[in-house]
């Protein structure tokens, strides 16, 4: 322990004085600088002062040349001279550069403006003192946004502290409500170097109920204490795609599906009703539905394929039974063919989205030209609209409505 404060405080005063020496560097700068100001301006008006006497005393000299003319034109006994010295003198008196200068100095002989005050910067150095602990900041909730898979955190300090040098931000997730507990599941995820009082965390995906946060603030030395922290509700419709729901031709994780020829998805299906978690975690008939047809279709299967071109399907885990959702898909450009949609439970395994009045879908199909249409009761409307790399599903179940939008801005309601 006394190495440890031998140490510590051999540190701490080498920083110290690391610190002063940038100050007395800083300040032989700053003179420097302001000196070279006084002697350029005193050089500036010493070089005008010289010019205007240097103009002078050639006015002076010319003016004492004049004199000593007009006394010699003095002298003179004919009348004929006198006036021709006359009429020289007054041409030489008109011209004469004495009485095109001013006496009055160019510059002035005054450098007030070149004073200094250090009153208010010797206060300063006066109050230097040690960089105390940062206050813990408040968070704003009223400021603070959840939205679109993306947290908005704001936060103030109670007092001003000018020597704050960044925030740190930490947060993670959680399924119980109020206050943050001791011991969770999830560690807290941190983000340093904040350089505001707002942040926001992006690409989230709100597959728990809630949130918690903290910030607390830094300055060069030490970090504050943590603010009191915040739970924020981020309730999200979550569902995954549930392998043992589809064709055996579909390869089918967690969140993406595609075509696969060999079937090899079969065993992997398997493992997942032997553990429980295939057909009996999942609905039969799921409210998510997404349809991606082979890009080529397979041969030779003969009557055992009970399944057409619009029908490989996979059903989501997850029922819609309130509330308002929204969700988006990707596909592949190249697909074939491709469906998005709801249904209600009554859905039939095999039955096709948008043919049934159980079903509602967007369906694109690439075959020979280019359909985009919205499907209901085996009825197709077509959408006049560019095709979207992301499609959007908003359905309303309390007002019993289905939407659909796309990442640039398309929209259709059904």
């Amino acid at each position: 322990m006394i190495q440890n404060v031998e140490a510590n405080s051999a540190r701490a005063q080498e920083d110290l004085e690391a610190e002063f020496q940038s100050l007395y560097t800083l300040l032989d700068e700053l003179k420097e600088d302001m000196v070279m100001k006084i002697k350029q301006e005193r050089a500036s008006r010493t070089y005008e002062l010289q010019a205007q006497l240097v103009a002078c005393s050639k006015a002076l000299e010319s003016s004492e040349e004049l004199l000593e003319a007009a006394n010699q034109a003095l002298g003179t006994a004919n009348h004929h001279d006198f006036s021709q010295a006359a009429k020289q003198i007054k041409d030489s008196v008109t011209m004469a550069p004495a009485f095109r200068l001013s006496l009055k100095a160019k510059v002035s002989d005054n450098m007030s403006h070149l004073m200094v005050d250090f009153a208010q910067e010797r206060r300063l150095l006066q109050a230097l003192a040690f960089l105390p602990v940062p206050s813990a900041p408040e968070i704003d909730l009223a400021e603070s946004l959840v939205a679109d898979n993306c947290v908005t955190l704001a936060w103030r300090m109670p007092d001003d502290d000018s020597k704050i040098d960044h925030y740190v931000l930490e947060y993670r997730r959680t399924n119980f409500e109020g206050p943050p507990r001791a011991k969770e599941d999830q560690p807290w995820m941190v983000i340093e170097g904040i350089k505001g009082t707002e942040y926001t965390l992006t690409g989230l995906k709100f597959d728990m109920k809630y949130m918690n946060f903290r910030v607390r603030a830094c300055n060069k030395a030490v970090a504050g204490e943590f603010s009191e922290p915040v739970t924020l509700e981020t309730r999200a419709f979550m569902f995954r795609l549930d392998a043992s729901t589809c064709h055996q031709n579909l390869r089918v994780e967690e969140l993406s599906v595609e075509w696969d020829a060999t079937g090899g998805k079969l065993q992997d299906v398997k493992a997942r009703e032997k553990d429980g978690k295939g057909r009996t975690a999942s609905p039969a008939n799921s409210p998510a539905r997404v349809v991606q047809s082979p890009k080529r279709m397979s041969l030779g299967r003969g009557g055992r394929d009970r399944f057409t071109a619009e029908s490989y399907t996979v059903l989501g885990d997850t029922l819609i039974d309130g509330d308002e959702h929204y969700w988006e898909v990707r596909y592949d450009r190249d697909s074939k063919a491709f469906g998005v949609g709801v249904a209600y439970r009554s859905l039939g395994k095999f039955d096709q989205l948008g043919k049934t009045p159980a079903s509602w879908c967007l369906h694109l199909n690439n075959w020979l030209q280019v359909s985009f249409s919205a499907k209901h009761n085996n009825k197709a409307k077509a959408l006049d609209l560019p095709v979207p790399d992301c499609i959007g599903v908003h359905c309303n179940f309390h007002e019993g409505g289905v939407g659909w939008g796309g990442m640039d801005g398309m929209g259709w309601k059904g």
